[in-house]
């Protein structure tokens, strides 16, 4: 059963992920800004899985391309199906295989998925176009400046969304259990 739910939840991901870009009104310039693919894929990687995350990641770009035709698929969508995968395979992981799962490993999940998601942008980019035919500054530019209001949203956003799913019961943070005052003594 926990397999249907975490394939249920992902195509919820999927779909939100297609959605969410029309709230941008389709001009590039604002979706490169707010990154909105990005929040269903991170999601996706905390609440189902890093295998999962990965998966819609890897497809959502791509499929978006095919059926809307946004992002462009070469080199754009091609390499943020890498990028996208990398984050919802890292912060799934990296939160998942915590010892505990709280607000401040949820920011250290999704700040090493980030960095990680924005290195193999980087990366693909690079061999998508040709190492010559980019900048640093084209890739600092695009990994990092244009995206900082994207940034900012996901790391509002994100931690936002976990706790209420914590304070709801219905995705509870796993806490380490409490010590009793009888084993400390």
């Amino acid at each position: 059963m926990k397999t249907i739910h975490k394939l249920t939840l992902s195509a919820l991901f999927l779909a939100i992920g297609f959605v969410f870009p029309f709230f941008t009104g389709q001009i590039p310039q604002i979706g490169s800004m707010l990154l909105p693919m990005h929040i269903p894929v991170f999601l996706c990687g905390l609440l189902c899985g890093w295998e999962y995350g990965l998966g819609v990641g890897l497809i959502l770009p791509i499929v978006r391309n095919l059926v809307f035709g946004m992002p462009p698929l070469f080199p754009t969508a091609i390499a943020m199906a890498f990028e996208l995968a990398t984050y919802g395979g890292v912060i799934g992981y990296v939160y998942n295989h915590a010892k505990w799962q709280c607000i401040k490993q949820l920011y250290i999940a999704l700040f090493i998925s980030m960095i990680a998601g924005r290195v193999v942008w980087a990366i693909a980019t690079c061999l998508l176009v040709g190492v010559s035919n980019v900048s640093a500054m084209m890739l600092i530019n695009g990994a990092v400046l244009t995206a900082i209001p994207g940034i900012v949203v996901q790391l509002i956003l994100i931690p936002m969304i976990m706790a209420t799913l914590d304070k709801t019961k219905v995705v509870p943070f796993k806490k380490l259990p409490e010590v009793s005052k009888t084993q400390t003594m």
